[in-house]
């Protein structure tokens, strides 16, 4: 997986093949990598998709494993928590009907979010383990 952080694009492949791209909303302040909890930023770097939750405030949820190591030392060095909880994530329980207008704007604490829909593609193509790379 890619995400492109200015174009608000996920991208889905299988191999070199692009099996769908997928228009996202992202945290609050999406400019720069995130660099502390709260900031609103979604974080920059390379990843991995590492487990899944289907019973919490959003329609499903992949998390990815933000912070790394390289992402906990520059949050030390700064003397901030780099925060967590990063996920590909659903549209909040009970608001499904918003569908492809919630990426109008930014609105995650730093989540990257689609719709219910693409969430439940994403979920049966995606299996844990997925690298993402999350690109400026």
């Amino acid at each position: 997986m890619r995400l492109l952080k200015a174009e608000r694009r996920l991208l889905l492949f299988r191999g070199e093949h692009l099996l769908a791209a997928y228009r996202v909303a992202l945290g609050s302040q999406p400019e720069g990598p995130k660099e502390r909890r709260g900031d609103g930023r979604t974080p920059e770097g390379q990843y991995v998709l590492d487990r899944r939750h289907d019973k919490g405030k959003f329609h499903r949820a992949i998390h990815i494993s933000y912070p790394s190591p390289r992402d906990r030392a520059r949050a030390s060095a700064a003397g901030v928590s780099p925060g967590g909880g990063i996920m590909i994530h659903g549209l909040p329980n009970g608001l499904g009907g918003i569908g492809a207008d919630h990426a109008a704007g930014d609105w995650t604490d730093g989540c990257i979010a689609v719709t219910n829909r693409e969430m439940d593609e994403i979920w049966q193509a995606v299996p844990d383990g997925t690298p993402i790379e999350i690109l400026p």
